[in-house]
């Protein structure tokens, strides 16, 4: 396995692919003068390496990103996460240490389940997006590909949170949101719209 992506976001998921008992061969980052991490080597091209997880904690980015990749990819779930035989995660996806995902749920691609998140039944969980530690999403929830629901936010049961949205950090979102809006507060309310990335 290949991290796209040389950050402390990479050293989590390496972490977390040892801990699954998964080889990691190296890291691929941009930055040219980043030739080492954790003693792996940084190479600067994606050619030939296979399978990849973009370790890219950035939503838009890590979706350019996987855009430009002509490779497979792989997936890491760390063994103290709780994910039910009924739920099912997308390719590229990493569930952090302490997750919890519940019946029935569904995960898309290259999405970040962060440490400690609780995703309760039937939820559905677009592409690109990020859960960060320690929120919540109540039964039902379905958020929007690109979203990002940041530290200690709850979304009540049944409520969609659209497209390339952004949940402030302890935010309590029990209604519907639209795509595109940044949301703060309990109960959360929007603050602006946001253009919605191609």
């Amino acid at each position: 396995m290949y991290l796209y992506g040389a950050s402390g976001h990479a050293k989590v998921i390496r972490e977390i692919l040892l801990a699954q008992g998964q080889t990691v061969a190296g890291f691929i980052d941009d930055n040219k003068e980043l030739n080492e991490l954790v003693g792996l080597p940084v190479e600067h091209s994606a050619e030939g390496k296979s399978p990849v997880i973009v370790s890219i904690g950035n939503n838009a980015i890590r979706q350019k990103v996987v855009r430009q990749l002509l490779c497979d990819f792989g997936t890491a779930v760390h063994p103290s996460a709780v994910v039910s035989p009924s739920a099912t995660i997308g390719e590229g996806t990493v569930v952090m240490p302490g997750a919890l995902i519940n019946a029935e749920s569904q995960i898309g691609k290259h999405s970040i389940v962060n440490t400690g998140v609780s995703i309760d039944h039937e939820c559905v969980v677009g592409d690109f997006v990020h859960i960060s530690p320690h929120a919540t999403l109540c039964g039902n929830v379905h958020v929007g590909d690109g979203s990002w629901i940041c530290a200690e936010s709850t979304v009540i049961q049944g409520v969609t949170i659209g497209r390339w949205c952004t949940i402030a950090a302890g935010s309590v979102v029990k209604r519907n949101i639209p795509d595109g809006a940044m949301v703060a507060g309990n109960p959360a309310r929007v603050l602006k719209i946001n253009a919605i990335p191609e």
